[in-house]
């Protein structure tokens, strides 16, 4: 019994590493999320909705099936949850155990019986494939109990059903291993080649929104479920123009969100070519230094040496600036690309400046990198990254595609904007309708209704409050006008309107008074 009360009394909290947004602050990120529909809007781009998970082998191919994101931060499942099957065939495709060969055919009936079960559960999709392959087992199952009521178990029949089985095990598919979205380009590009978007006319311009997973550290900042602001351009142009107006959208963005402060830095990291010679003579020269290194960039020397470029390590800050630069071994059409985008930043009048060690380690990556740091984050102060990887579609199986995008820190932008002072808490409701007596409850309801059809936002008590107490709660609401509906107001046809920041107080007529607060609303 005492254990029982214990389980009721028990509380809930949310997981380490995610966290609940509750307004007033849900009504920022409402706020900053507007902004980037409005401004990616103006400039041609459509939304796109992804779904949470995807298939773990597009991030392994797409971002690298060694880096840490992959290796180490994705939260990834079964999706069929068959655990239990894949068991029983790892037991079927090991073959019989030496000392109990009988073990063979019962671990087989297993298998059959876990497998039906899956398909009459609907945790498996029923392909022609597996159908022939289950139809098979039940024959390789009749066969074996055959020849063991022959007393022949371990003769060449017995060995051939056996290897048989092994085969046809093997051959399942178990189900599907599928992960938590760790970032969205890569689940873009999928969606590009599967609907076939490269026969859409001119270039491809979406944008996104919404919740990715890693299974990072959490710290100020930086959480397991996060989220991200991203766009992506695809289509059969690199042209410079592209890159340039698709970072002058995200300044456009940051500006209307009221993020100030912001540093733009761009990079290029060449095509194919060049970077591959200028990576070979990186690696070249770090393993010059290599004893002073610490080991992390050790490791990268050989796995990923531009990686070494993004080390946070004050030690290593020294050593790393006396490197080669890539900007001096970029190629004729790698030079004449990145010098063209900052002809076309300026014509925007937008301000940047160049980081060498701007880089993306991945071999899709091509020419222009950038990112946009904020005030108020510390060190990790980027709230933005992006770049072009004209590789990346046809690396998932889809045609030669150019394509370059950028993809915002959500949770860092709402932060910046927090430590900055730029997310001042304002007014949440437009009015509050204060009603006494039962002869006023009707006038305020159909007046707070009137209101809310003008697109106002408006809080009525359900029931029968005090004067005082009804002024102090539109007070703690933040309310901006409070109505004020009695006996006299509603004999009268006036009502009273008084501004809750400067105590003044008006009579209106019903549709004076919508008017007026629309008016309002809107200055």
């Amino acid at each position: 019994m005492q254990g029982t009360k214990m389980a009721e009394k028990r509380q809930f909290h949310a997981i380490k590493g995610v966290r609940d947004i509750l307004p007033p602050e849900s009504a920022l990120w409402n706020r900053v999320e507007a902004a980037a529909r409005e401004v990616f809007a103006a400039y041609g781009y459509g939304e796109i909705r992804l779904p949470i998970f995807e298939q773990t082998e597009l991030f392994a191919r797409s971002i690298g099936s060694e880096t840490d994101v992959v290796q180490k931060e994705m939260f990834a499942f079964d999706l069929y949850g068959s655990r239990e099957l894949e068991k029983w065939r790892g037991l079927v495709r090991s073959g019989p155990h030496p000392k109990d060969p009988l073990s063979f055919q019962r671990n087989f009936v297993e298998l059959i019986k876990h497998w039906k079960l899956a398909f009459e559960q609907d945790r498996l999709e029923r392909t022609t494939s597996d159908v022939q392959i289950l139809q098979g087992l039940d024959e390789v199952n009749k066969e074996l109990l055959r020849v063991i009521d022959s007393g022949a178990v371990g003769s060449s029949e017995w060995a051939r059903q056996v290897e048989r089985g092994s085969f046809l095990a093997a051959d399942l598919q178990i189900g599907q291993s599928v992960v938590l979205r760790p970032e969205a380009t890569a689940s873009v590009c999928r969606a590009y080649i599967e609907h076939g978007m490269h026969t859409l006319p001119g270039n491809v311009k979406l944008y996104y929104m919404g919740p990715m997973f890693r299974r990072e550290r959490p710290q100020k900042g930086r959480y397991r479920q996060f989220y991200q602001i991203g766009a992506e351009v695809l289509g059969q142009s690199d042209a410079p123009a592209i890159d340039a107006e698709l970072i002058e959208m995200l300044v456009v963005f940051f500006e209307r969100a009221g993020l100030t402060g912001t540093t733009l830095a761009v990079n290029s990291i060449g095509c194919k070519e060049c970077r591959r010679k200028y990576v070979e003579l990186l690696r070249a020269e770090l393993l010059k230094v290599k004893e002073k290194l610490g080991a992390d960039s050790q490791r990268r020397i050989e796995t990923n040496p531009l990686r070494v470029l993004d080390s946070k390590m004050p030690e290593e800050q020294a050593i790393i600036e006396r490197l080669p630069r890539i900007s001096d071994h970029l190629c004729a059409d790698c030079r004449a690309h990145f010098a063209k985008l900052q002809e076309e930043l300026k014509l925007r009048d937008i301000q940047y400046e160049i980081n060498w060690r701007l880089v993306r380690g991945l071999d899709y990556y091509t020419r222009t990198t950038f990112e946009i740091t904020a005030p108020g984050l510390g060190s990790q102060n980027a709230v933005c990254g992006g770049g072009r990887y004209d590789g990346l579609v046809e690396l998932l199986g889809g045609p030669p595609t150019k394509g370059i995008g950028f993809a915002i820190g959500t949770d860092r932008l709402i932060l910046s904007l927090q430590e900055t002072g730029k997310a001042q808490a304002t007014a949440s409701l437009d009015v509050f309708v204060a009603w006494m007596g039962a002869a006023a409850y009707p006038a305020a309801v159909r007046l707070a209704r009137r209101l809310r059809g003008e697109r106002l936002s408006v809080e009525i008590p359900a029931e029968e409050t005090k004067f005082k107490k009804a002024l102090g709660l539109a007070d703690k609401l933040r309310a901006r006008h409070a109505v004020i509906i009695g006996d006299d107001e509603v004999a009268s046809g006036q009502f009273t309107l008084k501004n809750l920041a400067t105590g003044e107080q008006e009579k209106f007529g019903e549709a004076e008074l919508v008017e007026f607060l629309k008016a309002s609303a809107k200055a």
